[in-house]
């Protein structure tokens, strides 16, 4: 299943990277991706959408396992 979310996320990070922002993933325990946001993501105001309307609910679309994406 890691290895699923990681691939999914490599193909996410462009757009972040793009923007000067990226993410780093943690952990997936009970349905639940932990990550963290970083560069420009990390303090950005708009970074809770980034992470729920952009990366949950595209690791939610492709790995259907995923429940939820948490921040550290």
């Amino acid at each position: 299943m890691e290895e699923k979310i990681r691939i999914a996320l490599e193909r996410i990070r462009p757009a972040l990277q793009a923007d000067g922002g990226d993410l780093e993933y943690i952990d997936f325990v009970d349905g639940v991706v932990t990550l963290r946001l970083k560069g420009a993501c990390g303090s950005c105001p708009m970074s809770l959408m980034t992470l729920k309307q952009g990366i949950e609910a595209r690791l939610r679309q492709e790995i259907p396992e995923v429940k939820s994406v948490e921040a550290l």
